[in-house]
Order: structure tokens, then C-alpha cells, then sequence
């Protein structure tokens, strides 16, 4: 299924389903999403690319090796359970901001934060099986 049309619109069909899962992730917090999901879309959309282009343009696409993108994930999530410690609230309670951005407040929390590390391990570690499993295929 390596059509000529399927070359040409995988990279922007890539470039629309990260911009939909960073929305899931973000929508989340309030409705259906989060993390999880958010990754996952983000994992087929570098998978799609992947069929259509070959690993060598996911690893392009890509600034940073998929493990690494797990680890930074891996660090964030524990990082928003570990703010507890210097509040001396329970471990992985919801601490919240409310910085003003351009006249506009915006709420920032420890979820989001952990959510953010859920997103970057989901994405970092399908993305690299599915790289994976493309580069054996290539042999």
C-alpha cells in the first residue's frame, strides 16, 4: 500500500493527528482523553509515516530517539508526584497554579504534568516497537 498518494499525504496526515492528540491530551483534564489516548494517537501518526516514508523519515521527523522521549516522559510523570514532597501534601496530590498568560489565566497542575509524562512514554515507547518491527521488515 505504498501508493504515490499515500507518500504525498502522510506527512500532513501525520502533522494532523499529532496536532488532534496534543488536543486530546490537553481535553483531558476536564472530558474523555488524556495521556494515554493522546499518545497512542501520536504513536499511529508516526507509524502511518513510518509505512509511507520508511524509518529513516520517522527518525527524521522525530528530534529525538523514541527512548529518549520515554525517559523525559518517565521524568515528568514522577516529578509531578514527587511536588508533594517540598508541600507536605500526600504523594500524587493535585497541586494547581494560576498564571496570568497575555492578560488570560491559565490553570496549571501536577495532572497535566503527569498526563504530559503519560503522553511522552505512550508515544516514545509504541513509536519505537513500531519502529522496531518496521526496521525488521526492512531486512
Amino acid at each position: 500500500m505504498n501508493t504515490l498518494i499515500f507518500r504525498t499525504m502522510a506527512p500532513y496526515l501525520t502533522a494532523l493527528m499529532v496536532l488532534f492528540s496534543v488536543f486530546v491530551l490537553l481535553r483531558g483534564h476536564n472530558m474523555p482523553g488524556g495521556g494515554f489516548i493522546g499518545g497512542l494517537i501520536a504513536a499511529s501518526a508516526f507509524a502511518i509515516q513510518g509505512i509511507a516514508g520508511g524509518v529513516a523519515a520517522v527518525r527524521r521527523a522525530l528530534w529525538f530517539h523514541p527512548m529518549a522521549i520515554s525517559a523525559a516522559g518517565l521524568f515528568f510523570a514522577g516529578f509531578a508526584g514527587l511536588m508533594s514532597i517540598p508541600f507536605e501534601v500526600p504523594f500524587m496530590t493535585a497541586l494547581w497554579v494560576f498564571p496570568k498568560f497575555f492578560g488570560t489565566e491559565v490553570a496549571l497542575s501536577t495532572p497535566l504534568l503527569f498526563d504530559i509524562g503519560v503522553y511522552l512514554v505512550v508515544t516514545g515507547s509504541i513509536t519505537s516497537i513500531a519502529l522496531a518491527l518496521e526496521e525488521r521488515e526492512d531486512l
